[in-house]
């Protein structure tokens, strides 16, 4: 699986199918998700990233995951803070 694959604006899906976010850009070695996708409470507002090495696949406009979306969500990391 090569990261050039993946673009802008496609969706992420866990090995299970179901939605875990919405590609932004991918930044050093992870998926940048848009912050629509940040989830709520202290999570809502800002990006969080899911590491390449997650990605199984991309099939057409997905991205597949090798976890499914309950543990993927485990695995975002946030923006480190500035």
């Amino acid at each position: 699986m090569t990261a050039t694959r993946i673009k802008q604006h496609m969706e992420v899906i866990g090995a299970d199918g179901v939605h875990v976010g919405t590609v932004d850009r991918i930044e050093g070695g992870r998926i940048k998700l848009i912050r629509k996708d940040s989830g709520e409470g202290t999570h809502k507002g800002h990006h969080h990233y899911i590491s390449i090495s997650l990605v199984a696949d991309v099939e057409g406009n997905r991205v597949r995951l090798s976890a499914n979306s309950d543990v993927a969500v485990m695995f975002e990391e946030e923006a480190p803070e500035k």
